[in-house]
């Protein structure tokens, strides 16, 4: 058994974000997202259902041509197949992604 803390080793990178994966099992991926303010906007369409949290820090998406505000504690579920774009992220923010392959 291993312990590991989501806010250990959590600055954010100088640019863009730090995609790393906690866990991986059977059909499921759970991972941690930092995000620096400094992002690329980049449009997802991904073949899984996905369910993120935003544990700390703001953010702003546009998904499937809806603009979406997120704060601390807000969480979302995006079913496989909607296109979503983070258009904008506060230095620092914190996420946690659930895949569903």
């Amino acid at each position: 058994m291993r312990i590991d803390n989501l806010f250990a080793d959590a600055a954010p990178p100088a640019e863009g974000e730090r995609f790393e994966a906690l866990l991986t099992h059977k059909n499921l991926t759970i991972e941690r997202i930092l995000s620096s303010a400094k992002i690329e906007s980049t449009l997802y369409v991904q073949p899984q259902d996905e369910w993120v949290a935003l544990l700390q820090g703001e953010a702003e998406l546009d998904v499937d041509g809806e603009t979406v505000s997120l704060r601390a504690g807000d969480h979302l579920f995006l079913p496989a197949g909607t296109p979503h774009t983070v258009l904008r992220v506060a230095e620092g923010s914190l996420w946690l992604a659930v895949h569903l392959h």
